[in-house]
């Protein structure tokens, strides 16, 4: 059960780096916006953390599916058909040249995504919990067993 919790550890810190992937770009395309930050820059930063965050959402979807957290895992999964999509339509990446037209579906976009990595967070930290719970207990039965009370 000590396995449970670490694999949970690790999802923890994935959901972590989903957000923070998807909080940068959410900046960036605000940046964007208020005229901090030129077309081109802005394009070049959030392209550059799109497909670690593809790749990231990728593994943490797979892995899902490896341990046998079905619900997660089929919590996960559309998003990362989506991401699939994008990826091999190449239409993931920002274009430089209608950034501007495109600013607030973009933004919209990557806010619902960042509500859904938050709702994954929660359930990610109460499984967590429920783990470490989990291992709590176990231990303490097998030492009530061992006889060294």
């Amino acid at each position: 059960m000590v396995w449970e919790a670490i694999l949970w550890v690790i999802f923890f810190l994935m959901t972590m780096g989903l957000i923070a992937l998807n909080l940068y770009q959410i900046v960036c395309l605000s940046d964007l916006e208020a005229d901090y930050l030129n077309p081109y820059e802005s394009s070049a930063r959030i392209n550059a953390v799109i497909v670690p965050e593809f790749v990231l959402h990728g593994v943490f979807c797979a892995l899902f599916l490896l341990t046998g957290h079905w619900f997660m895992f089929l919590l996960t999964l559309p998003i990362a058909c989506y991401n699939t999509i994008l990826f091999m339509k190449r239409q993931h990446l920002i274009d430089v040249t209608e950034v501007f037209r495109f600013l607030s579906a973009e933004k919209k976009y990557r806010i619902i995504k960042l509500a859904f990595y938050l709702l994954l967070f929660v359930l990610v930290i109460f499984r967590l919990v429920l783990a470490v719970i989990s291992s709590m207990v176990d231990e303490d039965d097998d030492w009530h067993e061992s006889g060294w009370y």
